[in-house]
Order: C-alpha cells, then structure tokens, then sequence
C-alpha cells in the first residue's frame, strides 16, 4: 500500500510538473491569426519559471531566446512587416515544439459593445440582417481572418479568454455566426486597403457601460460597493465583470483600434454615460498602452422604446463624447433606425459609417466624407431662425422640400412642430406660426424619428437641440 502511495504521489508531481513545463500560448495567439503589420506586436505565454524558450519565426533571420520568469508569464516584441506573404512562428522549449502557421500581417480592429455589435450576419430569429444571406453566399475570402470572445463575465481579471471561436478565414459557416457591422466593415477596409484584416470581437447583448470598464477606471466615478452584486448570466451587470473576463486577456495583442457598438442599456442615464464613456476609452488606451488609437463608435438608432426612456438625452451625451474623447469619430444612424426592433437591419450602412471615419481619419484618405452637419450657430431673422453647421463645406441636403422633425420654441419653452427649409444650400431656416420670437430649436428629439437632414454626401446629422433646457 505505501509503494503504491508512493508511486501515486511521484506520479502527480511528475506530470504536474511536466504540464506546466510546457509552453501555453493565449487563445488569440495560434494558427491564422492576423499580426498588426508594420509595427511592433506582443507574443507573450506561459511556461515553467527559468523555462528556455526559443522562438523563430519567417520573417526574422535570428531565433529569439527568451526565460520564463518566476511568475511564469514570459512576453516578447516582435517587429511586424508590410508583406501580404504567409507567416509562421515556432515555439521551441525542453518539452515543447508548438508550430503556428498561416499568419498574416494586416489591419487588425476590436469590434465591441453589445447586442447590436454581437448581432451576427444570418439575423436574430425574426429580426433580418439586409443583404446578408448574399455576402455569406460569397464571403469566402483567404485575407480576413475572424476571432470571436464568448460571453463570459469575472470577479476578477482573467490572463486568458476561457470561450472562443479560434481564429479563421472568413467563408460562409464562420461569417454567419459573426457581427454583421464587423464583417461588413472589414470586408470593405479589405478590398479598399488591399491588405489583409483581423477582426477580434467581443460583445455582449444588453449590456451597460459599467462592466466594460476597469475596476481601476470605474471606481473614482461610481460606488461599486453600492451597485448590486448580481451574479446571474455569468456576472454581466456587474461593474469591471465583462472587462475582467473579454478585455483584460486580449491588452496584450496589438490591434489597429477599436469600433463600438453600444448604449441603449444605459439609455436611462444619459448623464451617467457622457461622464463613463470618455473615461472607458482612456482605460482601454491605458490598457494597451500603445497611443491613442482610433476610437469609432456608433451613436444608437431611433426606435419606439417600449419603456418610453427619452433615447435622445443619450444620443446628445454620444454626440458630446466627439469633443471628449480624442481621435474619435461617429456614425449616425438618424435615417435608418427602427420602430419594430431595437435591431435596425441595414447594418450593412452602419459599417460604411464607421469605414468612412477609419478612411478619413486613420488612413489618410481626407476626400471621403465621414461625419454630417453639426449645429454650429443660430441668429434671429423676419420671426425664424436660421442655423449654421459645421462639417457641411459641400452644403446641406434634404429629400424633402420641407424637412421633418423640427420643433421651434420661444422663452416660454414650449415647443411646437416647426417648417424647416435649406436657404441657400448652406442655412436651416426654422419657423412657427406659433411662435413669433423663436429661441430654441430640436430636431429628432424623440425616440422615433427618420432623420431629413444630410450633407452633400448624404452623412446624416445627428438629432440635436440649440437650449440646454432640463
């Protein structure tokens, strides 16, 4: 009986100690990644401390020789290049040979937030994506790779995402399952680039704000220890929860920057969202620690809420974050909501919105247009007001002779339904028979509307109000 114990006990020693021996590589770094190209990327992992480890990969001549450290968690810089070649890493140690192939270096984007961002290709039951049963029919494409988190929240920071889908091609059984924004907005940067896109998502539906941010980022702003700890759906509503569990794993791989689809769950708390936003987007650049990367995010659809939550409150505190957080842009969605679903169908648009920004402000191409008419001015003239806008250099535009969804107020605050005309291609003229002395204008500012006003390369303007009145 002690022989046998003994032998029990050598044994587990033994195979505990060869199994942490071995080289363990994060899920987000295996075969078919795509590598940030032409840049300096992180290659990190874990192994027995005082572990040797060597790496060589296709691009670089020297092997490279790195020891485990005590913690275990050892991590490296590679340089990435501009070739579209396929590329190979190999991790060699004592009891390890680990062989990663088909990577590529390319274009690689975050795509985040929650049901709208999660909402893959093939729809939700009853609720249709426009136009994606024809890019999944040809969506076979070598050069975008696709990498999905699964919904998975945590107490506490995790080193390793537990539930993926692993990095792939895109062909018609992986983009079906995957966020139509996303896919719709990599394909298009992919063949206007000419270079190959990875695109990491991780998302969950009906989620706030609060758990995507950091315990460190969130607690100078909220009591944590007030919010309740529920711990239902994988601890989803739980503050710093799902940036423990989908963000905290991945700050170590190199991306381009980040698109975010999020914002109806904290409709309820606009001003709350216009303090959290900006301050999440600080964190994760903190996170990475790689420089401001570009920030492109998606300010939430009108839709008939059935809560009756004033949606516009939250889309002015998304429209006030422009100025907030740097090297950002928007994409409004005023024209093409939905009064059936909370999940407006022609994500397809919503992707070239968030493109147009990326193409502008990241890649240098400064003649697409990427952001519509921003209420800049008012004066007074003949009992209506004319307003001005920026980012209408090429002048405004209407389908409509007479535009819908303006409202026009005097010093009493009360509003009533306005006649609005474009003057001189340029100028919005706002008026009331009602109201003779105007002060105030609103436009879309509801919960439903279909937005009128465009610029010339028909970019709506988000909905918007001239007062500051509670």
């Amino acid at each position: 009986m002690r022989n046998f114990l003994f032998l029990f006990v050598i044994f587990t020693l033994t195979n505990s100690t060869f199994s942490y021996a071995k080289i363990k590589l994060p899920s987000i770094i295996a075969s078919n990644m795509v590598l940030q190209r032409n840049t300096s990327v992180k290659i990190w992992g874990w192994a027995n401390p005082e572990e040797k480890i060597s790496i060589k990969t296709s691009w670089i001549s020297k092997s490279i020789k790195v020891t485990a450290p005590e913690s275990g968690r050892w991590e490296i810089s590679l340089i990435t290049t501009l070739s579209k070649e396929f590329q190979t890493i190999q991790f060699k140690s004592k009891e390890s040979n680990i062989n990663l192939d088909n990577i590529l270096f390319g274009e690689v984007w975050l795509c985040s937030g929650q049901s709208n961002m999660r909402m893959p290709l093939k729809g939700y039951t009853g609720q249709p994506v426009f136009e994606g049963n024809m890019e999944i029919a040809k969506s076979k494409n070598q050069n975008l790779r696709l990498f999905s988190i699964t919904e998975n929240g945590s107490l506490t920071p995790l080193d390793s995402v537990s539930k993926f889908r692993k990095w792939d091609s895109a062909n018609s059984e992986t983009v079906k399952e995957f966020s139509a924004v996303a896919y719709f907005y990599g394909i298009q940067l992919q063949k206007i680039l000419d270079v190959p896109v990875g695109l990491v998502m991780t998302s969950w539906g009906g989620t706030r704000i609060q758990p995507w941010m950091s315990k460190e980022a969130i607690t100078p702003l909220i009591d944590v220890n007030k919010v309740k700890k529920d711990t239902t759906e994988k601890n989803k509503r739980i503050p710093s929860a799902i940036f423990n569990a989908m963000i905290h794993p991945i700050t170590s791989f190199t991306i381009k920057g980040v698109l975010w689809y999020q914002g109806e769950t904290n409709r309820d708390e606009p001003k709350v969202y216009q303090q959290l936003f900006p301050e999440m987007v600080k964190d994760w650049r903190k996170q990475w620690n790689i420089g401001d990367f570009p920030f492109y995010y998606v300010q939430i659809a009108p839709n008939k809420y059935i809560d009756k939550t004033n949606s516009q409150y939250l889309r002015e505190a998304q429209l006030k974050a422009l100025y907030l957080i740097p090297n950002s842009g928007m994409a409004v969605l005023s024209d093409i909501g939905s009064n059936i679903t909370i999940h407006p169908p022609r994500k397809k648009e919503v992707a070239e919105r968030l493109l147009f920004n990326a193409l502008n402000k990241t890649y240098g191409m400064k003649d697409v247009d990427c952001m519509g008419p921003v209420y800049k001015s008012m004066i007074e003239k003949d009992c209506a007001l004319l307003l001005s806008f920026d980012n209408a250099e090429t002048g405004i535009f209407s389908p409509e002779s007479e535009l819908s969804n303006f409202e026009i107020a005097g010093e009493d605050k009360v509003f009533y339904p306005a006649k609005a005309e474009i003057f001189a291609h340029k100028q919005l003229k706002v008026s009331s028979i009602e109201v003779l002395s105007p002060v105030a204008v609103r436009y879309g500012w509801s919960n439903w509307f279909v937005g009128s006003l465009y610029d010339n390369n028909m970019i709506p303007a988000s909905s918007f109000r001239t007062d500051n009145w509670e």
